[in-house]
């Protein structure tokens, strides 16, 4: 979705007539194969951004109970045996996140008012980065034992600009994140938002962001996302630019293709967390893969302490599934040997064949036991001969 200040005005001015009744319809949970029928509900859908008039997103009345199908794209299940993200600080730069969201309970900081989230959009990237399992419920995050810093990069009704997007990145730096989502693409911004890219990536903070905007909603409602080779902050130097892909493994038609990805993460029909209460939203768009992708580099600080954020960024592009974008691969990513700071694996010392053990030992041992199995065949038979010799008073046998 745009995200300039004048495709704000124009988009709430369309979407002011038609946002109230998207707001109550609801599209299908993409729940995995296999899942029972009553495990399928319609979801309401997302939004990132709230037109004048409407009112601020309540809590969804539906859950969704089936394991979506993005845990089995990511194999969680198995990256989970080797991390869960503790003690790794995420800052999600968007909407806020809010308190009340059940799969991150006690993990939500924030200042001022960035703890509170009126679209939504915060919370829901929040929890798909962190949200802890819950009993009843199929929806979790990447990392699950990752904190939560809120910090607001928009208005109270979703909309921004580059300086207010750069300070936010800037704030989430200075709190000591050591990864900092952005959940906004931006057409404009390249000098503020690469100098804030660079400012983070000076306090070890990796930036993980969409590569282009979320695709719009089908019902036609909001402007078209028009087609731009770079979108910001995800093109700026030190970022990671994120696509989306689908169920299928592919993307939806009309979607905006930037250059300069890095990586592709499940993005599209994707169901997540609301602003408050257990119920469920569904969404699709890069910024939702961007949240997958930021909980994998929770997962990474937490495994590998001692890696600096470009380290982390590489040891997720370099482990990727091999694909025209490489996909992410999570538990590849926490199994593969880090590299070192200059980008090459580190040093292995050459295998070195055991040296045999010393025979010194073993040798002087023989050379007695030779020796004095000699003397004492040297004395039997000294004592044969002699007896025999003076019989024959010492002359040859068989001489006269």
């Amino acid at each position: 979705m745009r995200r300039t200040a004048s495709a704000s005005r124009h988009h709430s001015a369309r979407a002011s007539g038609v946002l109230a009744v998207l707001l109550l319809s609801a599209v299908p949970f993409a729940a995995p194969p296999g899942a029972r029928a009553a495990d399928r509900v319609e979801l309401p859908v997302l939004r990132s951004e709230l037109g004048p008039g409407v009112p601020c997103t309540d809590a969804s009345v539906r859950t969704a109970k089936a394991r979506p199908w993005t845990v089995g794209a990511l194999g969680l299940t198995r990256a989970w045996s080797l991390s869960r993200g503790a003690g790794v600080k995420v800052a999600v730069v968007d909407t806020g996140v809010g308190r009340g969201v059940p799969a991150l309970e006690g993990r939500v900081s924030g200042a001022g008012d960035a703890t509170t989230d009126c679209v939504g959009h915060g919370s829901f990237a929040a929890a798909l980065i962190a949200g802890a399992p819950l009993d009843g419920v199929g929806p979790v995050g990447v990392a699950p034992g990752a904190e939560i810093l809120a910090v607001r990069g928009t208005q109270e009704r979703g909309a921004t600009t580059p300086e207010r997007l750069a300070d936010a990145v800037r704030e989430a730096a200075d709190a000591g994140a050591g990864v900092i989502y952005v959940g906004i693409a931006l057409e404009s911004g390249r000098t503020e938002l690469s100098r804030a890219v660079a400012y983070a990536a000076r306090k070890d903070a990796l930036v993980v962001a969409p590569a282009a905007p979320d695709v719009l909603p089908e019902d036609g409602s909001g402007d078209p996302v028009p087609a731009a080779p770079w979108y910001w902050p995800a093109a700026a130097p030190g970022a990671l630019a994120v696509q989306d892909y689908g169920p299928g493994g592919s993307r939806p038609e009309g979607a905006p293709v930037a250059t300069g990805v890095d990586l592709a993460a499940p993005g599209d029909a994707v169901a997540g967390a609301g602003p408050d209460g257990s119920g469920h939203f569904i969404g699709s768009g890069s910024s939702l893969a961007a949240a997958h992708v930021a909980g994998a580099a929770a997962l990474v600080r937490a495994r590998h302490p001692g890696l600096t954020a470009r380290q982390v960024a590489r040891q997720l592009t370099s482990s990727a599934y091999p694909a025209d974008v490489p996909r992410l691969d999570p538990y590849a990513a926490l199994t593969t040997l880090p590299q070192s700071r200059r980008g090459s694996a580190p040093a292995q010392q050459a295998a070195r064949r055991a040296e045999p053990p010393s025979t010194a030992a073993r040798d002087r041992a023989l050379l007695v036991a030779g020796a004095g199995a000699g003397v004492v065949l040297l004395t039997a038979a000294a004592a044969a001969a002699v007896p025999r010799g003076r019989a024959r008073r010492w002359r040859p046998a068989g001489g006269e």
